[in-house]
């Protein structure tokens, strides 16, 4: 009115999107996120449970805390870890973050 100027619908256009498109775009978003994110994840995962099922007493362990032990005894889901002289702790399997060397405890 006083500086605005008189707006008007567009009439004409490009038409009706191809839902084609619009499937093939969801495919490839779900494909980026299967390659980039689960399939690591589940890869990471199978890795673990490997190196849980691979535990035996006399290993050295590095727990998900950062404890440092000597697995002592296995008692189904859970391991018993001698962290010092005379001073044992027991933790849960999946708490198990990496196998050390033999010998690292001592070195350290």
């Amino acid at each position: 009115m006083f500086f605005i100027a008189d707006a008007y619908a567009q009439t004409a256009g490009p038409g009706e999107p191809n839902p084609m498109v619009t499937v093939l775009m969801f495919a490839g978003l779900f494909a980026f996120m299967y390659f980039l994110i689960i399939r690591p994840q589940r890869k990471r995962q199978k890795d673990h449970a490997n190196l849980v099922d691979a535990l035996v007493k006399g290993d050295e362990v590095v727990m998900t805390s950062g404890m440092l032990g000597k697995i002592t005894k296995i008692e189904g889901d859970y391991v018993v870890l001698e962290v010092n002289n005379n001073l044992t702790l027991k933790f849960q399997k999946v708490a198990v973050h990496a196998v050390l060397p033999k010998g690292t405890i001592k070195a350290i």
